[in-house]
């Protein structure tokens, strides 16, 4: 019954974000978008209760949304500008030595390894391509594979990936 009413209401936010200012109830719905939206809600939750939260509700916690929030304007923008700066320099310059490099992020849930995956995939230059699942170990494309990346063992990502694991295992474990 917990997920049930966790899922109904995550969709039912959900639709209201996105049908904001089409109505006249505070300007923002009107009376059958809400009505639809409790009904649309109501059946995502029965259908999706057990996929959506799988007994498992940490996330439900204010304080990981901020950690998120904290994350994604702080390091994640950080390293994005960054990136975006290198990839120019090496589009201009013509210095780019591409590869695909395993690393070893040591992340447990799910969620972490999928947040870490897209983290990396947003920023300039690296590409998630595959994962290991037994050993929850990414393979990277890389735009410019360092020499010291080479040399590492696969545990240490820090090379590629900074410190995206440890705020992610904040968030997310």
């Amino acid at each position: 019954m917990k997920a049930f009413a966790v899922t109904v209401l995550v969709s039912f936010a959900a639709y209201l974000i996105l049908t904001t200012g089409s109505g006249n109830i505070a300007g923002l719905w009107s009376i059958y978008e809400i009505l639809f939206g409790i009904i649309f809600a109501v059946l995502v939750g029965f259908v999706a209760r057990n996929i959506f939260v799988k007994n498992n509700y940490r996330m439900l916690n204010p304080v990981r949304w901020i950690l998120a929030l904290v994350y994604i304007i702080g390091p994640f923008f950080v390293a994005m500008a960054k990136a975006n700066f290198d990839v120019a320099y090496r589009v201009i310059t013509g210095k780019i030595r591409p590869g695909i490099v395993k690393i070893s992020p040591d992340l447990k849930t799910d969620l972490g390894i999928t947040m870490l995956a897209n983290s990396i995939t947003l920023t300039p230059g690296t590409l998630s391509v595959d994962i290991n699942n037994d050993t929850n170990e990414l393979y990277i494309h890389w735009i410019n594979v360092k020499d010291e990346a080479l040399k590492k063992k696969p545990r240490d990502c820090s090379f590629v990936c900074g410190n995206f694991p440890k705020w992610i295992r904040r968030i997310a474990e």
